[in-house]
C-alpha cells in the first residue's frame, strides 16, 4: 500500500515534470524557429508574420535577446488577461464555454475543500480503527472514513457533509447553466450571418419516377413554405472526386516546387524518377513530368464531376434549404413535415465546416441498424476490455509485481523505486493502455451515421466517459481492493466479504491520486508544450516543405479535443464527487488539475487551437448531465460504503438525495435544455427584424450568399468556375412537376402557383412512404 511518503515522492516526481515541461515551453516558444507552432492561431488569423524572415542567420532561428528571457513566465498572465468576451470574439463560444467546465471544477471544489478539510480529516483521523484490523492499510487509508469503526455517530458528519455536498453542486451547476444558456442566447444574437442559421438539412427525400430529388426538394418547399422558401442545395456522392482533386493538389504542389528550383538555377532543370516516391524508375523531366500527370487528372476530375453531377445515383436523398428568415427556417427545423414521420425529416443544418459529407445519405432504417450494432460493439469493447486493465492494475503495485517476479523482490523495496511504482506506475500503465480508445470510439462514431462532426466529438465523447466509468473507476476499484485484499479474502467467512469490501474502496483513492498526478498534472503540462507537433513541423520543414503551402498545412495548430478532453475533465468530477466524503485527502489533486489545466488550455485556445467547428456550446446540456450523474454514483456508492459500516441509522437518511439529485437534473432539462436544442421562434424573429432595420437590402443579396454556401468541398476548388450549374434554377413562384397523380388527374399542372394549393391531391400523394 502506497504511503503519504509515496505519495509525497510521485508528487515531487510529478511536480518536477511538469515544471520542466512549462519551462521548456517557456524558452522554446521565445525561439522564432518554432513561432509558427507555438502562436499558430495568429497566423491562420494573418495578424503575425514570420519572425525568420528577416534578420541574421543565427537570429533566424534563436532568440539572441536576452531580456525576453528574464520574463520568459509572461505567458501566464497573458493568459488570463483577455476578456471573456474578447475571448469569445477571437476563439468562438465553444471554446470559451469549455474553460468554464474547468472553472465549474474550481468553483465546486474549492468550497468543499476547506469544508471537508475543516471537519472530516480530523473526525476521520482520530479513531484507531484501522490499527485493530486485519486489513492491509497505510496512512492515507487513517485519514479516510475507514478509519471510522462500525455503528459510530460520526457518521452523521459524512451524512451531512454529503448534502452540502450535493446542494452546493447543485447550485452551481444551476447557475452554470443559466449562464451559459443566456451566453448562447447573446451569441446568437449578436453574431453576424451564417448561413446554418437560415438552413436547414432535410433526410430521406422520397424517391419519385418522374422528378430529379432537386425538383423534389423544390416543389415540395415552394407550395408548403411558399412565403420562406428561398433555395436549396442537394447533396451529392464526390467521395471518388475529391480523392482525384487531393491527389492533383499534391503533384500541384511538387510542380510549384521543380519550378522554383529551376527558377534559382535555369542552367539545369530538375529531374525525377518516376516510381515509387521517387526511389526508382526511368529518370525523366520533373517538370514536364508533373506537368502531364496534373493534365491527365484534370480529365479525369472533368469526367469524374460530369458523371456525379449527370447521374441519378451520385444524388443523395437529402438537401440543404435556406429560407428567406430565421423564422421561417426554426418553424421548418423545429416541426414535422410529412404525414409519414420518417419522411422530409428536418433539423437545423451544421454549419458548413461542420458537416460530415460522407453519412448524409444513410437511409433511416440503415441508421437504427447501424446505431444498434455499434451499442452492441461498445458492450463488448467495454466488457472485454476491462481484463487486460484488471491484469494490468494488480501488477501495477508491489504485491503484484513481488507474485510475478519473486527474484526482484530485493530491488523493488529499495525505497526509491518502491516509492515511484506505488506512485507513478499505476497510472502511467492505465495511460498507455488508453491511447487507442479515442480513435477506435471515433470510428464508431462515423459508423452510426452522425452527420456532423460536433455530434461525432459529442457521441465519441459520451462513449469515452462511460468506458472510463466501467473500466478505470468501477474496474480500478472492484478488481484492485479484491486484488490488495486478497489474502483476507480468502482468510474468512463469506459473510464479512461485503465488509472488506467496504473498507478496501476508499483504500483505492492512493491509485486515484497518482492517476490525477500523471494525466492531469504531467500530462496537462505536456500539452503546452506540444512535443509531438514541434517535431513533426521540423520534420516537414526539412524533408516534405517545398512551398510556403507547405510550410502552413505543416503548421497544423489542433483543437481542443472534445471527445478525448471533456470525458477526461468529467472522470475528475467523478472522482471528486465520490471521494469528497470518502477520502478528502484526494480533493487538493484534482484543484490542481483544474487550475493549472485552466491556464494551460486558455493559452492554447488564444494562440494555437483552430476550432473545426462553432456549434454554439450545444455540448452543455451533456457536460451537465455527467455531473449529475458522477453525483448520483458519489451517493449510491456512499449509501453502499455506509451499510458495510452498519450504519443504520444513518444511510436511510441518503436515500433523499438521489431522488433530489434527480428531481433538479429534470427541472434543468426542462427550464434550460431547449436552449441548446431549438431556436425560440420569438428570439428569431426579433433577430428578423433588427436585420431588416439595420440592413434593409438584406433579402435581396441574402440568396447569392446562401446558394452556394453547402457546395460539397470538392466543388469549391479553384477548377470549377461554374458552380451554379449545381443549382436548379428557381423559377419565381411557380411548381413547375412532372409526377403524375395516380389519384384524380391524368398530369399534374406545369403551371399551377405555389401560394395556390389548386391540387392537393398531388401534394398529398407526394407524401406517401
Amino acid at each position: 500500500m502506497a504511503t503519504i511518503g509515496d505519495i509525497g515522492v510521485a508528487a515531487a516526481f510529478n511536480i518536477i515534470s511538469a515544471l520542466i515541461f512549462l519551462i521548456a515551453f517557456a524558452i522554446l516558444r521565445l525561439q522564432p524557429v518554432n513561432d509558427r507552432v507555438y502562436f499558430a492561431k495568429w497566423y491562420i488569423k494573418g495578424l503575425r508574420t514570420s519572425p525568420t524572415a528577416s534578420g541574421t542567420f543565427v537570429r533566424k532561428f534563436v532568440n539572441l535577446d536576452y531580456r525576453s528571457y528574464i520574463k520568459f513566465l509572461n505567458w501566464v498572465p497573458d493568459a488570463l488577461t483577455m476578456p471573456e468576451a474578447e475571448l469569445i470574439d477571437h476563439a468562438g463560444l465553444d471554446s470559451a464555454v469549455y474553460l468554464r467546465i474547468y472553472l465549474l471544477g474550481l468553483k465546486i471544489f474549492v468550497p468543499i475543500f476547506f469544508l471537508t478539510w475543516a471537519i472530516l480529516i480530523p473526525v476521520n483521523w482520530t479513531n484507531n480503527t484501522l490499527e485493530h484490523s486485519t486489513e492491509t492499510y497505510s496512512e492515507v487509508d487513517k485519514l479516510s472514513i475507514s478509519n471510522i469503526p462500525h455503528k459510530s455517530p460520526r457518521f452523521w458528519a459524512h451524512v451531512a457533509m454529503a448534502y452540502v455536498v450535493t446542494i452546493w453542486t447543485c447550485f452551481m451547476l444551476k447557475k452554470e447553466y443559466e449562464t451559459i444558456a443566456n451566453m448562447r442566447f447573446y451569441f446568437l444574437q449578436s453574431e453576424k450571418h451564417r448561413p446554418d442559421q437560415f438552413t436547414v438539412l432535410v433526410k430521406n427525400v422520397p424517391p419519385d419516377a418522374h422528378e430529379s430529388v432537386s425538383e423534389m426538394v423544390q416543389h415540395f418547399f415552394l407550395v408548403n413554405h411558399h412565403d420562406n422558401y428561398l433555395t436549396h442545395q442537394v447533396v451529392c456522392n464526390a467521395n471518388k472526386l475529391a480523392k482525384l482533386v487531393k491527389t492533383k493538389q499534391k503533384k500541384q504542389n511538387w510542380l510549384d516546387y521543380y519550378q522554383i528550383k529551376y527558377t534559382k538555377d535555369p542552367s539545369k532543370r530538375p529531374m525525377m524518377k518516376t516510381g515509387f516516391h521517387g526511389l526508382w524508375g526511368a529518370k525523366v523531366d520533373a517538370i514536364e513530368h508533373h506537368e502531364t500527370e496534373i493534365e491527365k487528372l484534370s480529365n479525369q476530375i472533368a469526367e469524374e464531376r460530369k458523371n456525379v453531377m449527370n447521374n441519378p445515383k451520385a444524388i443523395m436523398p437529402a438537401a440543404f434549404v435556406s429560407f428567406k428568415t430565421r423564422w421561417g427556417a426554426a418553424v421548418c427545423a423545429q416541426t414535422q413535415q410529412a404525414r409519414n414521420p420518417t419522411l422530409w425529416l428536418t433539423e437545423w443544418a451544421p454549419e458548413p465546416r461542420d458537416v460530415y459529407w460522407k453519412n448524409l445519405a444513410i437511409p433511416h432504417v440503415s441508421l437504427i441498424i447501424r446505431k444498434v450494432t455499434m451499442g452492441v460493439a461498445f458492450f463488448f469493447l467495454t466488457f472485454f476490455f476491462m481484463i487486460p486493465i484488471t491484469f494490468v492494475q494488480s501488477l501495477a503495485n508491489i504485491e503484484g509485481i513481488e507474485k510475478v517476479a519473486p527474484f526482484l523482490k530485493p530491488i523493488i523495496h529499495i525505497k526509491p523505486i518502491k516509492s515511484f511504482i506505488q506512485g507513478f506506475l499505476p497510472g502511467i500503465a492505465l495511460k498507455i493502455f488508453l491511447i487507442l480508445l479515442p480513435k477506435i470510439l471515433m470510428a464508431m462514431s462515423k459508423f452510426e451515421g452522425f452527420l456532423s462532426k460536433s455530434r461525432l466529438e459529442r457521441r465519441s465523447a459520451s462513449r469515452y466517459y462511460l468506458f472510463n466509468f466501467v473500466n478505470v473507476f468501477l474496474g480500478s476499484i472492484i478488481a484492485g481492493a479484491a486484488f490488495e485484499q486478497l489474502n483476507t479474502f480468502l482468510n474468512q467467512s463469506a459473510n464479512r466479504i461485503p465488509e472488506t469490501i467496504g473498507i478496501a474502496i476508499p483504500m483505492k483513492a492512493t491509485f486515484f491520486i497518482t492517476y490525477i498526478m500523471v494525466d492531469g498534472w504531467s500530462g496537462t503540462a505536456g500539452e503546452i508544450l506540444r512535443l509531438k507537433p514541434l517535431v513533426i513541423y521540423h520534420l516537414k520543414n526539412i524533408f516534405l516543405v517545398k512551398t510556403e503551402r507547405d510550410r502552413e498545412k505543416a503548421m497544423h495548430p489542433g483543437t481542443i479535443g472534445f471527445n478525448t478532453g471533456e470525458p477526461q475533465i468529467q472522470f475528475y468530477f467523478l472522482i471528486g464527487l465520490v471521494y469528497a466524503v470518502v477520502t478528502p485527502l484526494l480533493i487538493p489533486f484534482i484543484l490542481v488539475f483544474f487550475g493549472l489545466a485552466f491556464v494551460v488550455f486558455r493559452h492554447q485556445i488564444i494562440n494555437v487551437y483552430n476550432p473545426k467547428y462553432e456549434s454554439r456550446a450545444a455540448f452543455w446540456p451533456d457536460v451537465h448531465g455527467r455531473v449529475i450523474t458522477a453525483l448520483i454514483i458519489s451517493q449510491v456508492l456512499l449509501m453502499g460504503l455506509l451499510s458495510t459500516k452498519h450504519a443504520a441509522a444513518s444511510t436511510p437518511v441518503l436515500l433523499a438525495l438521489p431522488v433530489l439529485t434527480i428531481g433538479f437534473h429534470m427541472y434543468c432539462k426542462g427550464r434550460f435544455e431547449p436552449a441548446f436544442t431549438r431556436y425560440p421562434l420569438q428570439e428569431a424573429i426579433n433577430k428578423d427584424t433588427l436585420d431588416r432595420v439595420r440592413e434593409p437590402n438584406l433579402n435581396l443579396n441574402l440568396k447569392g450568399y446562401l446558394e452556394n454556401a453547402y457546395i460539397h468541398p470538392v466543388f469549391k476548388d479553384d477548377d470549377f468556375d461554374d458552380e451554379d450549374a449545381l443549382h436548379l434554377d428557381d423559377r419565381a413562384t411557380m411548381v413547375p412537376t412532372k409526377r403524375q397523380s395516380r389519384q384524380n388527374t391524368p398530369t399534374a399542372s406545369k403551371t399551377s402557383n405555389a401560394s395556390e394549393p389548386s391540387h392537393p391531391e398531388i401534394i398529398e400523394e407526394k407524401h406517401k412512404p
